[in-house]
């Protein structure tokens, strides 16, 4: 969360609701949204690194608002998200994990284990139809991120029925 909030206090100084209001419109209803409390949460952990300064904001028949700007260290950090490359091999999978350790533990199955598993992805991927579906069609961002993990859940699938074969 720290990131993205940062990212998008480069357009300008915002405020902890109009932050959550900008990523739930650019992601879409595909991405768990934000909880406000987090946001404010992270807001004053980001104020107190130094990353974003935070200022009160008068307001009249209402308390007031804090508006957080970036600060060059933030802008800095920004950069250097934006450079570094992504690089999460899934070599700590915990369910590979389960798979791995059910023989041992003689607790439960193997098979059964990527059966269940596989139904999980099977409904998660209808679910995920259904909300491409009913997704704006112009939110290209959140018809992506729709796209990608439905590419994940297929990519999870085949190695499930590779991992079948193996076992069996």
């Amino acid at each position: 969360m720290r990131l993205p909030l940062l990212a998008l206090l480069t357009r300008g100084p915002a405020h902890g609701y109009e932050l959550k209001q900008d990523l739930e419109k650019l992601l879409g209803a595909a991405y768990s949204q934000p909880n406000v409390g987090q946001i404010y949460v992270t807001l004053g952990r980001l104020e107190k690194s130094g990353l974003i300064a935070g200022e009160d904001v008068e307001q009249s028949g209402r308390p007031n608002k804090r508006t957080y700007r970036l600060t060059e260290a933030g802008h800095e950090a920004v950069l250097a998200w934006f450079d570094e490359t992504n690089d999460e091999p899934r070599v700590r999978d915990e369910f590979f994990m389960k798979i791995a350790l059910a023989p041992e533990s003689g607790l439960a199955d193997p098979i059964d284990l990527i059966n269940r598993q596989r139904r999980h992805y099977l409904r998660t991927m209808r679910d995920l139809s259904k909300l491409a579906a009913s997704e704006d069609r112009d939110n290209k961002v959140s018809q992506l991120l729709i796209e990608g993990a439905m590419l994940h859940l297929q990519a999870d699938l085949d190695w499930l029925e590779r991992c079948q074969e193996e076992l069996e």
